[in-house]
């Protein structure tokens, strides 16, 4: 065999040794893309950093378990009359060891967003308790009315998701009861007006309803509190109360998205903020059942 054909059948056999070893040599990983999530709407996901669209929270790589932190709530003075004016204390609990949580992240530029809703759905409040340096949030408050109060609050233990825990408190003396009818007319408020249309025109419990918002004038509108608008829904009852943030927003549109759990009558309360000033205002909408 001559030397030149030695060298090519070597040069062959070497080509096809490297062919073998590259065909089964393991392929480098790929990175998957990255999942950012938002922690109080887990529906919304992005492939890179940033803050939801909807609601203004910033976006996590990782969303915890969903494990419920409970809030314990006190007061002084313990017993209460109409006009006065109370002090509550909030302390919330880690679900493992029972002890006071300390640290909390941001929801919507506040440690603990509070709504407090009278029995009669005359009073509405939507407050900030402050974090205290052992761990628990103190607010003073005056209560107008007698009978039953709800509380909806909204906090975010570090190292878990945004919570909302429901409370109730009792002040002596009856309570009117709710005097409320359906109510879809403009709402004037501070420094603009509210006008509101809803899809379907009859809403259904169960089913998802859309709110959409005309705010008059628009020019001036801002975020407030790190989000287009803010909502509290309760059920006449006041069995029910939702905390929502807008879905959509251009301009003076803005547009909510609910299901309502139960038939019956809500009423809304929406906040927007207009050169500085903050408008609260109230329609009231009748739900059908399927």
């Amino acid at each position: 065999m001559s030397v030149r054909a030695f060298s090519r059948r070597a040069c062959i056999q070497m080509l096809s040794g490297c062919a073998f070893a590259y065909a089964f040599q393991k392929p480098q990983d790929t990175p998957a893309p990255k999942d950012w999530v938002c922690p109080m709407d887990p529906d919304y996901r992005s492939s890179k950093p940033g803050v939801c669209p909807r609601c203004g929270m910033t976006l996590v790589l990782r969303i915890p378990e969903r494990i419920e932190y409970p809030l314990e709530v006190s007061q002084q003075p313990e017993s209460l009359n109409p006009g006065d004016t109370v002090t509550l204390t909030f302390r919330v609990l880690h679900p493992s060891t029972g002890e006071t949580v300390t640290r909390f992240e941001l929801v919507h530029e506040k440690l603990m967003h509070l709504f407090l809703v009278s029995e009669n759905l005359e009073f509405f409040a939507h407050v900030h308790p402050i974090l205290q340096s052992n761990g628990t949030f103190t607010l003073n408050v005056r209560l107008p009315y007698g009978g039953m109060y709800r509380m909806l609050a909204d906090y975010y233990p570090s190292g878990s998701v945004p919570q909302l825990a429901v409370n109730t408190l009792f002040v002596s003396g009856a309570s009117d009861h709710p005097k409320i009818v359906p109510s879809l007319a403009p709402c004037p408020s501070e420094n603009l007006t509210a006008s509101l249309r809803l899809d379907p025109a009859e809403p259904i419990a169960g089913l998802e309803t859309k709110l959409f918002f005309t705010l008059d004038p628009a020019a001036g509108l801002e975020p407030y509190l790190g989000a287009w608008g803010h909502m509290l829904v309760v059920s006449s009852d006041l069995i029910d109360l939702l905390h929502l943030h807008p879905f959509l927003a251009n301009g003076g549109s803005i547009q909510f998205n609910i299901i309502f759990p139960r038939s019956g009558i809500y009423r809304i309360w929406t906040q927007f903020q207009r050169q500085s000033v903050v408008n609260t205002v109230v329609f009231t909408v009748p739900v059908k059942s399927l």
